[in-house]
């Protein structure tokens, strides 16, 4: 499953949250079709989460956003902070649990009413969870789908209300099966465009190793089980450098192509009338057990092997797609089994290592990109992370 997902807002006041983050989650779980009682429960776990974050934790943020299939609209939240930890997660998932220096209260409640949940945590360093809401006809579809390959987070520079990074992807096993494609969601009426934050809660927004050796790619047919992945850095930040991520990703899924280099070069047609960007496309062939790559520009690519606990990157080339093009070639490197493909955009630093993550393959890709943000990001400017991490 390749659900698609629009970011309505980070809530990040600490005096705020529960209340901001409670209203706009009822208010948008109402108004993509969750029923009044899925709404109720959704709104429960939010408020029950962001008083955690505010009573427990360091630097705690929380997400809050739309996430969508070819006909079913549901709702994810994900918070994210700096501290201090559980050393016991199944303990703190216990009703009534509760410390000084762990989240206990409402972790078990939340993990009950989420169709999905997942979180992770870092003892000294910070958590992670992710929560996620369907009707219950979509809860089964979704079960069926099984959880989604890939996911993503993007959070704009603090001060700014929308974000110039952007991913997308796309299954080439069954065209269509992408983010943004697909009829209306059963029951769903909210629209297509971004939601206004002012018109869900009333309020203006809140701010928000060694490098093993690639070779060229010779063959251009991709496996029947191939996923491409796209993320796009726009040019500065701000509404300017939201609308050239956004149409790289328009351009991403109008391409017919499948080889990362010509993918790269639709997208740089489209982006030559705006500010451009640094854009970078994955093409992973599990059945193949290779990466294929293309990028330019500030889009930091790995692939992360479980096996050696470290990473391999994919170089990009100077430039900026839709203005300064270099000579495009794509470039091919060994997917090991287990492994996933991380990209993230300049907002992060390199200096993120697997081993100050311990466990992170051992969850869904939400929570991974989430450890990612928090382990990595910088609030001088945009940040957006991707993660890709299937049964391969």
């Amino acid at each position: 499953m390749l659900p698609g997902t629009e970011d309505v807002a980070w809530f990040r006041d600490e005096h705020s949250m529960p209340a901001a983050a409670r209203g706009a989650a009822a208010a948008l779980a109402r108004r993509i079709g969750l029923g009044d009682q899925r709404a109720a429960e959704v709104a429960l776990a939010v408020s029950e989460a962001a008083t955690n974050l505010c009573r427990h934790a360091v630097d705690g943020a929380l997400l809050l956003r739309v996430i969508r299939t070819a006909t079913d609209a549901g709702l994810e939240f994900v918070t994210v902070d700096a501290g201090p930890g559980m050393a016991d997660v199944p303990r703190a998932l216990t009703d009534g649990v509760s410390s000084a220096s762990t989240l206990g209260i409402g972790l078990g409640a939340i993990s009950r009413l989420a169709d999905t949940f997942d979180v992770h945590s870092l003892p000294g360093r910070g958590t992670v969870l992710a929560a996620r809401f369907w009707t219950r006809e979509a809860a089964a579809s979704a079960r069926m789908a099984g959880e989604p390959v890939v996911a993503g987070l993007t959070r704009p520079i603090s001060g700014e209300e929308t974000c110039g990074d952007a991913w997308a992807a796309r299954s080439l096993a069954a065209p269509g099966d992408g983010p943004g494609t697909g009829p209306a969601p059963r029951g769903g009426t909210a629209p297509r465009a971004p939601l206004s934050w002012a018109a869900l809660a009333g309020v203006d927004a809140p701010a928000a190793p060694r490098t093993a050796p690639v070779r060229e790619e010779r063959s251009a047919a991709p496996d029947s089980d191939a996923l491409l992945l796209m993320f796009c850095d726009g040019l500065g930040h701000g509404p300017l450098a939201a609308r050239a991520a956004r149409s790289a990703v328009d351009a991403f899924h109008a391409s017919r192509a499948t080889r990362p280099d010509a993918v790269l070069a639709d997208i740089h047609r489209a982006l030559n009338a705006g500010r451009g960007g640094a854009v970078a496309v994955v093409l992973i062939g599990p059945s193949a057990g290779r990466v294929l790559f293309c990028g330019v520009g500030n889009v930091s690519t790995f692939v992360l092997d479980p096996a050696t606990g470290g990473r391999r990157s994919l170089p990009s080339a100077p430039g900026i797609v839709g203005h300064h093009l270099p000579s495009l070639r794509t470039i091919e490197q060994d997917l090991p089994a287990g492994s996933a493909v991380i990209m993230h955009s300049d907002g992060l630093t390199e200096r993120w290592r697997p081993a100050d993550l311990p466990g992170l393959l051992g969850h869904i890709p939400l929570v991974a990109a989430g450890q990612l943000l928090r382990e990595a990001a910088v609030r001088r400017d945009d940040a957006g992370v991707l993660v890709a991490k299937g049964a391969w």
